[in-house]
């Protein structure tokens, strides 16, 4: 089985009012690493994927979704 990671964080920060910076300051990592995860450069550890699931209050499936390619 194979996939892509797609990912709402984009959504979220706007939500939220939040600049990738913002984000990276509060669960711990660079602006670059929020950055290349958004665009699909990255695949976050699952611990970073938590992270930004605990900060923005939802579940680990409400941002990050596995699709078929």
């Amino acid at each position: 089985m194979s996939g892509t990671l797609d990912n709402r964080i984009r959504v979220y920060r706007a939500e939220h009012r939040m600049s990738q910076g913002d984000l990276a300051d509060a669960i711990g990592v660079s602006r670059k690493t929020i950055s290349t995860i958004e665009v699909g450069r990255f695949v976050p550890s699952t611990i970073i994927a938590l992270k930004i699931a605990r900060h923005f209050g939802v579940a680990v499936e409400e941002i990050f979704n596995l699709t078929e390619e």
